[in-house]
């Protein structure tokens, strides 16, 4: 890689995580808890396209994790579910076994971490966080199988 390439990637995962931050901050209410719809969580299926994303996704659920009501721990274990959730991502080769790899791996993580942290019962978070963030990964689906009919795109944005 070249300087110049090396510092656009920087600058590149730099924007994702400021979108996904700001993204998960403002939509606050609906971000944090047992029952949730993080919309930014829509960004992890650009692991699925390229690994070099992965950086941005990660620094951004850390920073969006920042304010979590559960703190500290949101900040570890919500951080470890997209990191797990991005790797999966970009290990697999269908949209749609991803969004529901990336809904399991939120759901068990974090729907522990609600166990642990605030004594709410196992499963029952468990599913919660599962249907939140798969209704979001699904969106995320539709919306990506749109972007990847535009190859154009596919090959300057996504793939490079």
């Amino acid at each position: 890689m070249n300087k110049k390439r090396d510092v656009k990637v920087v600058a590149i995962n730099a924007m994702i995580a400021c979108v996904y931050a700001v993204l998960t901050i403002l939509c606050s209410g609906l971000s944090y808890g047992a029952i949730q719809l993080r919309f930014s969580e829509i960004f992890i299926f650009l692991a699925f396209y390229n690994k070099k994303y992965i950086p941005g996704l990660i620094i951004g659920c850390f920073l969006a994790n920042i304010p979590s009501p559960l703190g500290f721990a949101d900040i570890i274990f919500g951080t470890l579910a997209t990191t797990l959730a991005t790797i999966v991502m970009y290990k697999v080769s269908n949209l749609y076994i991803g969004a529901i790899a990336g809904a399991v791996i939120n759901g068990i993580i974090v729907g522990g971490e609600l166990y642990f942290i605030l004594h709410l019962p196992f499963f029952m978070n468990m599913f919660y966080v599962f249907v939140g963030e798969f209704i979001v990964l699904l969106v995320g689906c539709f919306l990506f199988k749109e972007i990847q009919k535009h190859d154009d795109f596919m090959q300057k944005y996504l793939l490079s």
